[in-house]
């Protein structure tokens, strides 16, 4: 691995990724190619990385406990429904314990691996029963409230659908290690997108699980813009190119930095990292309201490929919060860069 692989991470999770892969999806060799699996950056994977006792099964990576049947319900269910559902769970002491929950959007993505496919989940899990399709999260949308976050188990992609359509629910139990971030959601909404009590409403803004965010997140050196939930490095300037590229450009225009002897081990972000900047109360962008950005653009690359097509590159869509995907020759992104070799005294 190159440099930077031995960055002791927080609260952004190895994407799992292992190989490298050229436009056309062809594997290459990793070494210089700038790409997710030449740093491995993140939040290792414990082995084994779950521990299975009867219905349950921890997460040894972020201390949350999931339902090991990833479809209890046996049915899609509308949003509201996945949320009554659990409460169900919780009067009827399912499992033995009563405080299920539908995860938040963070959680529920910390369990993909971008490794595999179908289901992209770690290789050797014990879950039964995984849906190839979407799973909701407890995570409502702050661009359009009458939606709520769901995350794709064939691929892993991360949209947002109507709380009125019908999908997956995998319950989860505990606060876990705090390996993950909070999500930023601090309000709780009704099926039609109205604000209501966040009590007893089994959302994401009435638990609020995961790391707090320091206060103030961001800090402003002269190399960049330290996030200090993660300890990345930002380049202020959230834009390398006067216009959209394709990837290979992506990875050509961070690679030019350090030619150029930027000072920094700057690199593409893996989508996990990417990620870690979104706040899910925010949109257009969805960046924390306090952010000393500039320059910020709609969609950005990722170094991390899709394994379900390795033809095509995972991406951030800033305005909404998404995580997708863009065809390598073909799909025109902005490029942002990211260093994790950066310290200062009291940083």
């Amino acid at each position: 691995m190159e440099a930077g692989s031995k960055h002791e991470a927080q609260h952004y999770l190895d994407t799992g990724q292992r190989t490298c892969h050229a436009d056309d999806g062809s594997e290459i060799p990793c070494e210089g190619s700038g790409q997710d699996a030449s740093f491995a950056v993140g939040a290792p994977w414990p082995e084994p990385r779950f521990d299975m006792r009867g219905d349950a099964v921890t997460d040894r990576l972020t201390g949350l406990i999931w339902c090991r049947n990833a479809s209890l319900a046996e049915f899609p269910l509308t949003w509201q429904e996945a949320l009554d559902f659990v409460a169900t769970m919780n009067r009827e002491q399912r499992f033995g314990q009563r405080d299920w929950r539908m995860p938040n959007r963070r959680e529920l993505r910390s369990l993909l691996s971008l490794q595999t496919k179908l289901p992209a989940l770690p290789e050797q899990h014990p879950f039964i029963d995984v849906f190839n399709g979407w799973y909701w999260t407890s995570t409502t949308a702050a661009i359009s409230p009458a939606h709520a976050w769901y995350v794709a188990l064939d691929g892993a992609r991360m949209f947002y659908g109507g709380k009125d359509q019908s999908f997956m629910l995998w319950p989860v139990r505990g606060e876990g290690l705090n390996v993950v971030p909070r999500t930023g959601q601090s309000l709780c909404y009704d099926a039609a997108g109205n604000v209501i009590s966040c009590v007893g409403s089994g959302q994401d803004g009435e638990f609020r699980y995961g790391a707090p965010w320091p206060e103030p997140r961001f800090e402003i050196f002269q190399a960049g813009i330290l996030d200090r939930l993660t300890r990345l490095l930002w380049r202020r300037r959230a834009n390398l190119t006067p216009q959209p590229v394709v990837w290979r450009e992506a990875l050509a225009a961070v690679a030019a930095l350090n030619h150029e002897g930027a000072g920094m081990a700057w690199r593409l972000p893996t989508i996990n990292e990417l990620e870690t900047l979104v706040d899910c109360a925010a949109h257009s962008p969805a960046l924390p309201s306090t952010h000393p950005f500039v320059d910020v653009q709609d969609i950005y690359w990722s170094s991390t490929t899709s394994m379900f097509e390795p033809d095509w590159a995972w991406a951030l869509y800033m305005e909404k919060g998404a995580t997708g995907v863009g065809q390598k020759r073909f799909a025109k992104f902005s490029a942002w860069a990211v260093a994790t070799h950066f310290r200062h005294a009291g940083a």
